[in-house]
């Protein structure tokens, strides 16, 4: 059993800021326990709606009833199309949420031969959070029940069938997987940040797992432990488990300034704070399904820390995946965890580099901590002064890995500059030292000797090595940019290759 932290619930319940009163459930229904939990022989009675959205609808969408095959002909459900159900979260207000519309519509833009039903249990989970948690367990039981009347009735595959479940909602989702009769499982789940609070740490059985669907993959987006709560579960539930920008607070979401929204609006401040990073896992999914040119790749890895060095950029062996809609959906023998970075607006994809630099720090006496910058030229774009983060500092002869992400595509790589940024306060003492030692000169000043730049592209997975442009002088001093060009064996060992082919 998972280890429940009070202050969480509390902060969750503070968000609100309303007074809840529990439903009661509908009254006249035969009831009997599967599972551990109450079901609902009368179907009309049922807490889930289940509407086929319609874009000339609008909201007001048709409901399906089940074990009544004519409301599927009255809502024009194509039993011969594929299933998306979109499965919404904890409710503060008691309404749909707008990104459902966004979601739904963007599934109608991209694919028009596809039902899409938004599963309406907004009576379930306007309640206490402790109670819409236990809740989705019988929204999970009556989800499975429509999949197998519509199975039964239309000959329609559980297969074909693709739940979205946000939040509460992810869980839901494993819910009504794992409730399904027989040995067929429902085609495929997504979890968008599936909820953390009562269900992090808690067994397979009790949440969102790998076992709820032949495919299940997960997007993690707020998983930061804040004031002793996290809104997402950080820990991996699918086949694969994305982690963009760690999975923790999300660009633009400005996490850092939640302090200062709870003295301005009290406790309110951080609802707009936690729903950004929150949500931003619905914004990345609907992103997939209208920027097809822009599909964001994610890299196997076991951190955000190793990630961030570029070190898990590798594409072999299943080890990188598209996230979103478009994954492909090969299960692998264990769960992965992939990591990327992204932008903070939609299209929020970005693309990944892995630089890998030798220095040799000839100021021996003292590590450096430089502000070191880089300029790209490629065939498509250039990018000016990306900077360099390199958290332990420079010194002796050593390797060092970091990854760079650009917003845009810049094509082929071809060209670096590579600028030591600041003022060059070496430059004040070895004039110094020549006016006290007269012969020697300033070639002689010390400073960092980088000869060659390895460069890995994530989304194209090219490898490339760029060498100083001066090979006589391949020494960078501070407030000095250095030009960086294809090194001359790499390029003939690619001609030779194109020859070879």
């Amino acid at each position: 059993m998972g280890r429940f932290q009070p202050l969480s619930l509390l902060l969750i319940l503070l968000l609100t800021g309303q007074t809840w009163t529990q439903k009661g459930h509908r009254k006249g229904a035969t009831e009997e326990y599967r599972h551990g939990i109450r079901i609902q022989k009368d179907q009309q009675a049922s807490e889930t709606k289940f509407k086929l959205y319609e874009e000339a609808r609008d909201e007001d969408l048709c409901q399906i009833l089940s074990f009544q095959p004519e409301t599927l002909d009255k809502c024009s459900f194509n039993t011969s199309l594929p299933l998306v159900m979109i499965i919404h979260g904890w409710s503060v207000d008691g309404m749909l949420e707008s990104w459902i519309w966004k979601m739904a519509s963007a599934f109608k833009s991209r694919q028009k031969q596809i039902n899409v039903i938004i599963a309406d249990w907004l009576s379930m989970a306007h309640m206490h959070y402790p109670i819409a948690v236990q809740n989705t367990r019988l929204i999970g039981q009556e989800i499975a029940d429509f999949l197998e009347w519509l199975e039964s009735s239309s000959q329609f595959p559980r297969s074909n069938v693709h739940l979205i479940g946000y939040s509460l909602g992810a869980h839901v989702s494993g819910f009504a997987g794992s409730y399904i009769s027989g040995p067929n499982k429902i085609g495929r789940i997504t979890g968008l940040d599936p909820a953390g609070p009562l269900f992090e740490g808690m067994s397979s059985t009790d949440r969102l797992s790998p076992d709820d669907a032949n495919f299940v993959d997960a997007i993690h987006t707020f998983t930061q432990q804040h004031m002793g709560f996290s809104v997402g579960i950080n820990q991996p539930v699918a086949h694969y488990d994305f982690y963009p920008n760690g999975g923790n607070f999300q660009p633009g979401c400005h996490i850092r300034h939640v302090y200062d929204h709870i003295a301005q609006f009290g406790i309110l401040g951080i609802t707009q704070t936690v729903k950004c990073a929150h949500e931003r896992s619905v914004h990345l999914f609907i992103d997939s399904l209208l920027n097809d040119d822009k599909q964001s790749t994610a890299y196997w890895c076991n951190d955000i820390t190793t990630f961030d060095k570029g070190v898990c950029l590798s594409c072999r062996k299943n080890r990188c995946n598209t996230l979103g809609y478009n994954i492909r959906k090969m299960r692998p023998q264990r769960g992965k965890k992939l990591f990327l970075h992204t932008r903070a607006h939609m299209p929020y994809k970005v693309y990944h580099y892995q630089f890998k630099i030798h220095f040799i720090n000839q100021i021996e006496e003292k590590q450096l901590e430089p502000t070191l910058t880089v300029s790209l030229t490629g065939t498509k774009e250039d990018a000016e002064n990306v900077p360099i983060t390199l958290a332990d500092g420079i010194k002796g002869n050593k390797t060092y890995s970091f990854l760079i992400t650009l917003d845009m595509d810049i094509g082929d790589l071809m060209m670096i500059k590579f600028k030591w940024e600041g003022i060059d306060v070496w430059a004040n003492i070895w004039d110094t030292v020549q006016t006290i030692i007269p012969w020697t000169t300033g070639g002689n000043r010390p400073g960092l000797i980088v000869k060659t730049i390895r460069v890995k592209a994530g989304e194209t997975q090219q490898k490339m090595t760029f060498c100083s442009q001066n090979l006589d002088n391949v020494k960078l001093l501070q407030a000095q940019e250095k030009t960086y060009v294809r090194c001359e064996n790499s390029s003939r060992k690619r001609e030779r290759k194109a020859r070879m082919s």
